[in-house]
């Protein structure tokens, strides 16, 4: 089954153009509230000194912030190189150059390719890859400390919503798919990992869930 986890789907649908969005978006209007809240939730428990993972950061704009609030780096992990002019141009600018490291690695496929951090966050990652066990666990094992994510809610409307996406996919000839994978499952891999739910943040489109050791 063709997912983001298949790199010709993700880089056509994340290209250049998305990137640039993204990027633009940031300077604009800062974070969105469910990447405003993952910080939020990241922070809690002390940032400073901490390293980060994220695992789809795009452009970095959560990299970004918690690098501001005290974290000494952080690693980058993408299946699309189209992000990094535009993540490179955030890094300069906010003056954090030579404290962000940036790889294309599929840390799901390759797990030991990628060093563990004290914190690995995930936004807008895990509805976008088929195994969510897999990309999950693998993410689960890298954290020294504590894992955020996001996801969108499992409910009738987000079912439809998804399912409209993907026909339009198919249409399009398109190999990317967008799954609704059920949050009690997902937090259950955590949990066989060794990781604690501690937190939620409920928003309309994009629900977030804080686990630690």
């Amino acid at each position: 089954m063709a997912g983001c986890c298949d790199p010709r789907g993700y880089d056509r649908m994340f290209g250049p153009r998305f990137a640039r969005r993204m990027a633009t978006r940031y300077r604009r209007r800062g974070l969105d509230s469910a990447a405003r809240a993952i910080v939020e939730m990241v922070t809690q428990d002390g940032v400073r000194g901490a390293t980060v993972l994220e695992i789809g950061g795009g452009a970095g704009e959560i990299q970004l912030e918690l690098l501001e609030r005290g974290a000494v780096s952080a690693t980058n992990l993408e299946l699309s190189p189209a992000y990094e002019p535009e993540a490179a141009a955030l890094i300069a600018e906010a003056g954090l150059t030579g404290r962000v490291q940036r790889r294309l690695v599929d840390i799901a496929a390759d797990p030991a390719a990628v060093e563990p951090a004290d914190i690995v966050v995930l936004h807008r990652v895990v509805c976008c890859y088929p195994d969510y066990a897999r990309l999950l666990g693998a993410a689960a094992d890298h954290a020294h400390r504590q894992l955020v994510f996001s996801h969108p809610p499992r409910n009738p409307l987000s079912r439809a919503v998804v399912a409209t996406q993907n026909a339009l996919f198919r249409v399009a000839r398109r190999e990317f798919r967008a799954f609704t994978h059920p949050p009690a499952a997902m937090l259950a891999v955590l949990a066989e990992h060794g990781l604690q739910l501690r937190g939620t943040h409920h928003g309309r489109v994009w629900q977030v869930a804080a686990v630690s050791r």
